[in-house]
């Protein structure tokens, strides 16, 4: 492509971002000392799922929005099942919307095995407008020292279960290993107890890593924890100073989030944008269409993603600093959802998402203002129909 958007090697990009200011915003320290390796695709995330719930001796962890009885479910559901016959603590959270048609024979089956099952956000006649919250956390901790998270869920589509579509859906997620995985098992520890669960027992003794990549969790578990997110997200943005590269399956941001992308460009930041060329959210594929005119003005480039149906929720600055995990650009992440991310601190991290996105550009159509501005009057329509939905949700 001509524009590769690659920020220039010579660049102080180790003094944009700091440590102790990404602490401070998010009120706890840094692990050190991470294997950290990103998953590109999700047939790779779901065999390394399968691999290290093999691994377990003493514990599991899952907590996944979706989780659902398909091909997919039911291998992994027959795994835990074999690990909990063999002595290892299995503690499932799911949530209710987003497992909503898995059946209740399922989650029986699992318990009559000895896996411990959970639901977060169930339906209730007194507050049905509480159906709104929900856990769209994807997280998989194994006896403290491994983990996995990122914008996957438990169902066929993320890795390919198909009989006749050849694509499966576009997603990324990360392997950790070392100590942010004991930070994790405390944070799950916290969602299982909220739920009304016997808190989890480990045993094992963590070996941490001498040598690695400091990561730190971004979970938003609470009002306040998402007011964190949001304001860790608007400082990456408006402290980066060379590049920035987002990608994401549902983008309808703020006010605050457009501003800054564009003050961005304004300051001479290379912003680039993957969004889904395709959804399967309708409303909210047409309402981040309208958003499009402003930014591609503003000098924000945007890529269609031409592929499967992207849902990957990454995000890269500075090529020091990244964001990986469950939270899209919008109100229903940003400010209702309970959601998952891990920032990663490392240059050679980022360098290799960036490397990622790169690779998405090439499936994807980079769009242009003028040939915007001459799509269907029909798409237009749509466009405004459902932002002004959304908006009032």
């Amino acid at each position: 492509m001509n524009n590769r958007l690659v920020p220039t090697e010579s660049s102080p990009n180790f003094l944009t971002f700091k440590k102790n200011i990404i602490e401070n915003i998010l009120g706890l320290p840094f692990s050190g000392n991470n294997n950290i390796k990103i998953l590109k695709s999700g047939q790779e995330t779901f065999q390394t799922i399968l691999d290290t719930v093999s691994t377990a001796q003493q514990i599991i962890c899952i907590e996944f929005y979706i989780f659902r009885d398909d091909n997919s479910g039911r291998q992994l559901a027959e795994l835990l099942k074999k690990k909990a016959r063999e002595g290892v603590n299995v503690y499932l959270l799911y949530d209710h919307f987003g497992s909503f048609l898995t059946s209740r024979s399922f989650w029986s089956d699992l318990k009559k095995e000895g896996v411990k099952v959970r639901v977060s956000h169930p339906f209730k006649w007194s507050y049905p407008r509480g159906y709104i919250y929900r856990n769209h956390k994807k997280l998989l901790v194994i006896d403290g020292q491994k983990a996995i998270t990122g914008g996957f869920n438990i169902a066929d589509e993320y890795q390919g279960y198909f009989k006749k579509r050849k694509n499966n859906w576009r997603d990324t997620g990360i392997y950790l290993e070392g100590p942010i995985a004991s930070t994790l098992l405390g944070i799950f520890s916290k969602s299982w107890k909220t739920w009304k669960g016997e808190p989890p027992k480990l045993y094992i003794e963590n070996n941490p890593l001498t040598y690695g990549i400091p990561a730190i969790p971004i979970f938003a578990n609470s009002g306040r924890a998402k007011r964190k997110m949001r304001t860790l997200l608007l400082y990456s943005i408006r402290n980066a100073r060379e590049s920035i590269f987002l990608t994401t399956a549902y983008f309808v941001p703020s006010r605050k989030i457009l501003r800054a992308l564009i003050n961005a460009v304004k300051r001479e930041v290379k912003v680039a944008l993957l969004l889904p060329g395709k959804s399967d959210v309708i409303p909210v594929y047409y309402a981040s269409r309208t958003y499009y005119k402003r930014l591609l003005k503003a000098g924000v480039i945007i890529y269609d993603y031409q592929g499967a149906i992207l849902h990957a929720k990454t995000s890269v600055f500075d090529r020091c600093w990244s964001i990986v995990g469950s939270a899209n650009l919008d109100s229903q992440s940003l400010r209702r959802n309970e959601e998952s991310n891990v920032g990663i601190l490392d240059t050679g991290f980022s360098r290799n998402m960036i490397e990622i996105f790169y690779n998405d550009m090439e499936k994807s159509v980079k769009m242009d203002i003028n040939t915007w501005e001459k799509r269907p009057f029909y798409q237009k329509v749509l466009e405004k129909l459902f932002v002004t939905i959304m908006k009032k949700l």
